[in-house]
């Protein structure tokens, strides 16, 4: 009888492991979009995360602490980056702002100072001065600005960018990708929270599928 009581008590035990992991599954079409054609990524060794977005978007700047804050809790195989969206106009702008303080090694200092300025303070950085007027707090002198913001490695990425936007086939943002694989969209899952969750499913499997290479 003893023996009885604890299969079934295992038995139950594996039956709600097994909802709680459907419950957690989410199918490509619904709450993802599975690529055509895998985008590039950085490195092909770790699993990406890259999320699409543009300064001058009011829910990228709600989804910005989130975002930081989820990116330190990711294992070491998980590559996070962002990737700034090239849509014409005041976005092309900005992604070449985003590029040039990544160059001059002041993205981490300034990147939510930058939304902060478009969001609370009404700055539109609509031009080099507005920008360099910003910056100068941070160590970033008019004449380095202005050497990165037109060099050679800044125009590459800013065309690296418009290929990558036109991988991922995205139409808006914020947009994550994984591993150059697969696109999640905020109206598909109904907010930012659940946009992770899908991320964090996808990274699994895509962890288990190396593995099992």
């Amino acid at each position: 009888m003893r023996a009885l009581l604890s299969f079934s008590l295992i038995w139950l035990l594996g039956s709600f492991a097994l909802l709680q992991a459907q419950d957690a599954t989410y199918r490509a079409g619904e709450h993802y979009i599975e690529l055509p054609a895998p985008a590039p990524t950085q490195d092909p060794d770790k699993i990406e995360v890259a999320e699409l977005f543009w300064y001058g978007c009011g829910h990228c700047f709600e989804f910005d602490p989130i975002i930081r804050e989820w990116k330190t809790t990711l294992a070491d195989d998980v590559h996070f980056r962002y990737v700034p969206a090239m849509f014409g106009g005041a976005w092309n702008t900005h992604a070449q702002l985003f590029f040039t303080v990544e160059a001059l090694g002041k993205l981490d200092d300034t990147h939510s100072v930058i939304f902060n300025a478009l969001h609370r303070e009404n700055n539109r950085l609509a031009d080099e001065d507005a920008m360099i007027a910003l910056l100068e707090p941070y160590d970033v002198s008019a004449e380095d600005f202005s050497r990165a913001w037109s060099s050679f490695g800044v125009r590459s990425k800013l065309d690296q960018a418009t290929r990558l936007a036109r991988a991922y086939r995205a139409t808006g943002v914020p947009t994550l990708i994984v591993d150059g694989k697969y696109r999640i969209e905020g109206a598909m899952v109904g907010g930012f929270d659940e946009m992770l969750k899908v991320a964090e499913f996808l990274i699994e499997q895509e962890r288990q599928a190396r593995a099992s290479n």
